[in-house]
């Protein structure tokens, strides 16, 4: 990463939302296995291995540069002090040395806001736990990547055999070439701006004003200034595909049998939907990915729905011993990439959509049947507004940074999310992993358990990410409002066999008769 590249208005919202109670980063608590008789130094060995393959990965290098007085995003340049000893440390687990300790310490961690200063990753290694097993804990600002472009990320830093493959070195940079006159490129896109519209064989996207590429206050006033000029001829272009989304989603709203959508769509208020501390309760399961796939079949719906039930009655569970549990059905928010295969860019291309969990259904089977249902609904409804999301996702104004940033700590000291009715109650996320087996410096990955965003008034986030034949959940939620979140943790396999009972085959006459 040679030149500044700066952040999308997507990007860049998660370090303005971003205050002491609310970090903005993600993450993993990676579970691995040494080798029988290893008698290594893997912290080093792992450490050098992430070192020589740092090129394949450049926002890894990449820092934060400001704009003048805050007036417009920043930039990604290149961290020429960057030192792998401040991103990759050794950390120190207390007895009883076990994967609940390492929870707890990963749990307190992750409350812990990034350096901007430095490239925004770190990692931790956690070795001498039981059963020759060692903890990875990483975590990475979401202003660089999402779940999409995580799991791209951690195929590009595994390997598939125990032995580390060999990367090639990066290579020479080329001499940076004298840019051409300012001036000229802006003739030659003026001919290209008033050319391109009318031009039908060209497409719109391919639009591209000069730029400074300095960052002054008057060269970033220019920049901005084209980029404008870009983002209208653009939007124009889309003004078609626009007004069909709106009219899509008008017509949803005014259709009579989309009323019952929209009405379970608002969420409840619950003890879980209020304003969050500094601190984190963290803990980590797995349940077989094969079996959740059969529930999913005998349904006849998708993994997705297994997941959003399962996390439905863990939750449902929990309110009803705390006597918490409203009788109208909690809703949760659920992510959705928007990426497409094969796109490995670290940033961010997500939209999401509202889904009713049936948390008010008593009966396990009909619970995920109605979440089925809900969720469809919930698609068919959102489906139009995917449309509009690259249309505005990098929307750019002078002065937003300044702006949104004082609104995120309005928000947060105001304690406005203990009175404001919630968006949704609960965050539930599935992120696709690799099948095969994964190896780091020699060690065997065994789990890699998310650790994602607890916000204000959406304090509990359950993420799962598939690997091998396990779905790994990791549970996060503000200290302060679940102290303990291994307390759902231990009931997810609970629900899980409850969700299997409920779809297994009926015992045949003969096993009966036998019986």
């Amino acid at each position: 990463m040679t030149d500044a590249k700066k952040l999308s208005s997507m990007d860049a919202s998660f370090l303005y939302l971003e205050t002491p109670e609310m970090p903005m980063h993600v993450g993993s608590m990676a579970i691995f296995r040494l080798p029988e008789n290893y008698n290594g130094n893997f912290f080093e060995e792992f450490k050098a291995m992430i070192g020589s393959r740092l090129h394949l990965a450049p926002i890894l290098k990449a820092r934060l540069e400001k704009a003048p007085l805050d007036i417009d995003h920043p930039s990604w340049v290149e961290d020429d002090q960057f030192d792998i000893d401040r991103h990759i440390f050794r950390g120190s687990l207390p007895a009883p040395y076990d994967r609940a300790t390492l929870e707890r310490i990963v749990g307190w961690m992750h409350a812990k806001l990034l350096n901007r200063a430095r490239p925004l990753w770190e990692f931790y290694v956690f070795e001498g736990m039981k059963d020759n097993e060692i903890g990875l804990y990483s975590k990475m600002h979401h202003a660089c990547i999402d779940g999409g472009a995580g799991a791209a990320l951690t195929n590009m830093i595994y390997d598939l055999t125990p032995v580390p493959r060999q990367v090639e070195p990066p290579t020479a940079r080329k001499v940076a070439q004298e840019p051409r006159d300012i001036a000229a490129n802006l003739i030659d896109s003026y001919q290209q701006l008033w050319r391109q519209p009318f031009d039908s064989s060209t497409a719109p996207k391919s639009l591209e004003l000069p730029r400074s590429g300095k960052s002054d206050l008057g060269s970033i006033l220019f920049d901005n200034a084209m980029f404008q000029i870009e983002s209208a001829v653009k939007f124009a272009a889309s003004v078609p595909t626009m007004l069909k989304s709106v009219s899509e989603v008008v017509g949803k709203i005014s259709d009579p049998k989309s009323r019952d959508s929209i009405a379970s769509m608002v969420s409840p208020p619950t003890i879980l939907n209020k304003a969050i501390s500094s601190e984190r309760s963290f803990a980590g399961t797995s349940i077989s990915l094969s079996r959740a796939k059969a529930v999913a079949k005998a349904s006849g719906g998708k993994l997705n729905d297994v997941v959003l039930a399962l996390s439905s009655g863990v939750v449902r569970r929990y309110l009803l011993q705390q006597g918490a549990l409203p009788t109208k059905s909690l809703t949760a928010a659920v992510p959705i990439s928007l990426r497409e295969e094969g796109n490995t860019e670290a940033n961010n291309q997500v939209f999401g959509m509202i889904c009713s969990i049936a948390t008010n259904v008593e009966d396990p089977k009909g619970r995920l049947e109605a979440i089925i249902a809900q969720s469809t609904k919930s698609k068919e409804m959102s489906h139009p507004l995917r449309a509009l999301m690259p249309q505005v996702s990098n929307i750019s104004m002078l002065g937003a940074p300044i702006v949104v940033q004082i609104l995120a700590l309005l928000y947060s000291r105001s304690d406005l999310s203990n009175v404001l009715p919630p968006a949704a109650n609960i965050t539930v996320s599935n992120v696709p992993g690799p099948r095969q087996t994964l190896y780091a410096a020699g060690a065997e990955l065994l789990h890699i358990f998310p650790v994602s965003i607890s916000t204000h008034g959406l304090a509990l986030n359950i993420t799962v990410q598939s690997y091998r034949d396990q779905l790994d959940f990791g549970f996060i939620a503000g200290a302060n409002i679940i102290p303990h979140v291994q307390v759902l943790c231990d009931m997810l396999p609970l629900e899980f066999e409850a969700l299997e009972a409920a779809y297994a085959p009926p015992p045949s006459k003969m096993t009966s008769a036998a019986e």
